[in-house]
């Protein structure tokens, strides 16, 4: 009779949320230097074990709630944005501007 030792098992990555894939295309958007949870942290997508600030995802579409670099022009990163997350965004994709920072 062998003896087998004791291994843990493989530790499983947590699935990827659709909230995390619109982060993540967010913050790959020219202009944008964060997401951004609103003023009291409000804006936030709450994941078992984590939590996506500055996107929530509703029956009324998806919220984005950003930080913009200084010097890039709000309504065409906004735009930037909404065309970056359309095509993973259940419904219309809204933009808010909470911050402008320098780079």
């Amino acid at each position: 009779m062998t003896e087998q030792a004791d291994t843990p098992e493989p530790s499983v990555p947590e699935s990827i949320d659709i909230s995390e894939s619109i982060a993540e295309a967010v913050l790959a958007t020219d202009g944008v230097a964060g997401l951004h949870g609103g003023m009291f942290g409000e804006a936030a997508t709450y994941l078992p074990g984590r939590r996506v600030a500055g996107i929530r995802i509703d029956e009324n579409g998806t919220e984005v709630h950003v930080t913009l670099i200084a010097g890039h022009p709000v309504r065409e990163t906004a735009d930037a944005i909404r065309t970056a997350v359309s095509p993973l965004s259940p419904g219309p994709v809204h933009v808010t501007v909470e911050d402008v920072v320098r780079a």
